[in-house]
Formats: C-alpha cells, structure tokens, sequence
C-alpha cells in the first residue's frame, strides 16, 4: 500500500470532479476547488471521517469493498479503478466475471435521469443503481445480496417475486430469464459467476432445470413487459436499453407508448415515490 499516492490520487480525482458530473447542485456559496470530502464520501456510503483518514495518509488498508465504493461514488474510469485498487495494495478485480464497476459515462448518463425509472445492471441480470423512480416501480433491487442479487435466482427460488407480474406471463418470464443465463453461460464458461448461478438454481429448481435442458435462445429485445405496481395497478412497459460492451452491463429505462394508459400512470411514479419517503 503506497499510502501517500493513495491520497494524493484520490484527492487529485475528487479535485477534478465539479457537482455536476456526480449529479449534485452546485449551490451559490460553493468555493472548493471539486467535490467536498464529505460529498465524497457521502456519494460512497462511507463515513467523512474515515475518507478524510485515507487523503491524510492515515488510518488502516482499504479494503476492496471500500475502494470498489470509492470508484463507484467517484466516477472513476475501470482504468483509474484499477489503479486504485493498485495503490492500496490489492489485486486488480477481474472484469469480464461480474462487471460491477458502472462505467464513468454510464453514471453520467443514469445521474441525468432521475425523472426516469432506470436502472443499471451487469450480465448477470443483478441491479447495481437504480434511480428513485425505478425503486418505486420495481422496489430497491440493489439491497439483495448473495446468489439473490440475481434476478433470475430470485425468480425461481423466491414465489414472491412472481407476484409482480401477471400469471399469464410466468412462463413466458422463466424461458426468458433462462435463456439470457444460458447466453452469459457460454461466453462466459462454467467456472464463471454465471456457472456458480446455474448450478444453484438447477439444484432449487425444478421448473428451471427442465427449462435449461431445452436449450432456450434469447428472443427479441425491447419487447412490452406487464408489471404489477401496488398502487398504480399493471402498467405495460417497454425496456430500452443502452449497452456496455466493455463491462458487461446495460442501462435500462422504462418507458410506455404515449397517450396509453401505462403512460398516464407512469407520470403518477414520481407522486407515489414521494408518498413512499
């Protein structure tokens, strides 16, 4: 761990970083030169004293979940996440076998749609940020931890989650949950995350298993998706999607055909998330 270049490149990056990349308002009195120590840490879910140590050239070795925070909260290139995680003495993290780190353009991008529900996932179908509307129409999807994380596993092994969606779907979801698995699982190989998801849910479900031995082939994207909200009743909605090829991830919005009903009820999002807190 080279604790002064560390800070230093820390300190350089949050200098060079202005509110509006991170989606903050700048406000009349702002006089620092870049982000704040505590925006910093704050847009990292870490304590402002604890960031501050590490600029200081105190305090113990982040650990990996911390820089990987940092790298997130800052905006950081996959490049300049690498070197990070070099100047703190650790491994680089492989990127083709999760993906978690949101490219720097692929933040900017989501932080310019909070009036959107949208929401940033790697290939593994597992959320990594949602804006507010997105938590609202789908629930906070990046809480879940563990083999959870994943939408297919949760799909297949939690009846629950099924309950957001209309019975007449189901099957047409399994299939399809299923065969964009089985495309991660061949690029990416049985030894991979995806090989680890695979044989889980094989062995917790039986619906699934039968399912993966057909060989299902993803179908068309962009097609309409029927989602049951508690308070707005289905809405009917399309899924445009924006990828990264070099992280594995995609950016999906949700939008509805104007002058619909789901339409109509999608400008209602923004109320109930503010009746939600």
């Amino acid at each position: 761990m080279d604790r002064a270049q560390l800070a230093d490149f820390l300190r350089a990056r949050r200098e060079s970083l202005q509110p509006e990349d991170v989606g903050l308002p700048r406000g009349p009195r702002r006089r620092t030169a870049g982000l704040r120590r505590e925006e910093v840490a704050a847009l990292s879910g870490v304590s402002g004293d604890y960031y501050s140590r590490i600029e200081q050239r105190r305090g113990p070795m982040p650990s990996e979940q911390i820089l990987a925070a940092l790298a997130q909260g800052m905006h950081l290139t996959v490049q300049e996440r690498d070197h990070l995680f070099q100047l703190a003495g650790h491994a680089v993290p492989r990127r083709i076998q999760r993906g978690d780190h949101i490219n720097a353009g692929m933040m900017r991008v989501l932080d310019r749609m909070q009036d959107t529900p949208a929401q940033v996932e790697n290939l593994l179908g597992e959320t990594l940020k949602q804006t507010r509307l997105a938590v609202a129409l789908l629930g906070e999807e990046t809480a879940y931890t563990g083999l959870e994380r994943s939408r297919a596993f949760r799909w297949f092994t939690n009846p629950q989650v099924r309950g957001m969606f209309p019975d007449d779907d189901h099957d047409h979801h399994s299939r399809n949950l299923t065969a964009q698995l089985a495309a991660v699982y061949a690029r990416t190989g049985k030894d991979s995350p995806a090989g680890t998801l695979v044989d889980a849910l094989r062995v917790r479900s039986r619906e699934f298993a039968e399912i993966w031995d057909e060989h299902p082939v993803v179908g068309p994207y962009c097609e309409p998706k029927r989602i049951r909200h508690p308070d707005l009743g289905t809405l009917e909605l399309y899924g445009q999607t924006l990828l990264d090829p070099d992280q594995f991830q995609t950016l999906i919005v949700f939008t509805a055909l104007p002058g619909s009903e789901s339409y109509e009820k999608l400008q209602l999002l923004p109320a109930v998330s503010s009746m939600r807190g």
